[in-house]
């Protein structure tokens, strides 16, 4: 294909840059230690300091890849499949989960929010960044609030965040890998003393898998 007409299926969704794809367990939020596919989509501008995925900012590192052959692939191996990134909303999710249901796999995202919405979810998970805040629409699509706390001030970003998501969302709080020995005991103390929150570990992490 040409470059302009790649470009073209990009600009329509038919084609992504894809970073990487593997069969793995969950290791975070609502849905750790059960098996899905990861689809990690190129490019960001949220520009987190502390993320352990750095090398998926640039999207033209990324080769464009016809999202036929993603849902092939994922079909291969799962049911579930979790499409992150980078920060995915940066392109037209609404091809790619389309095809997705169509092949009648359940279709979750983890996303900074930092986008407009677009594709039809099973499961929304919103990871709000101070870096660049979430657009007000992704709030009302929260099914689950996911906070990194890299120092004591982001409990106070927690509730502020908290407060603007549905009634229903599971709200969890993560440390930082880097800082997890020094972040733990105080994030154990804050759940105790204000029980609508659960801690999520990066367990993928200990157990040393993808």
């Amino acid at each position: 294909m040409l470059a302009k007409e790649i470009q073209l299926e990009v600009d329509r969704g038919t084609m992504l840059p894809l970073m990487e794809e593997f069969y793995t367990i969950q290791g975070e939020g609502a849905y750790t230690g059960t098996a899905a596919y990861f689809v990690r989509i190129g490019g960001c501008d949220v520009g987190c300091h502390w993320c352990d995925v750095k090398e998926s900012w640039n999207a033209d590192l990324h080769p464009p890849t016809k999202i036929k052959d993603i849902v092939a692939n994922v079909k291969k191996y799962a049911q579930t499949v979790v499409v992150t990134g980078g920060e995915p909303l940066m392109w037209d999710m609404n091809p790619m989960t389309q095809l997705f249901k169509e092949n009648e796999i359940r279709v979750h995202i983890e996303t900074s929010g930092a986008y407009p919405v677009s594709g039809t979810w099973d499961w929304f998970c919103l990871s709000p960044k101070k870096t660049k805040m979430p657009v007000e629409e992704a709030y009302a699509f929260a099914d689950e609030l996911k906070i990194i706390v890299y120092n004591k001030h982001d409990f106070s970003f927690a509730e502020e965040q908290a407060a603007r998501v549905g009634q229903n969302t599971v709200l969890f709080l993560q440390p930082e890998w880097s800082k997890r020995d020094e972040m733990i005991p105080l994030i154990v103390d804050y759940v105790m003393q204000n029980p609508k929150w659960k801690i999520s570990l990066q367990t993928h992490k200990y157990l040393n898998i993808p």
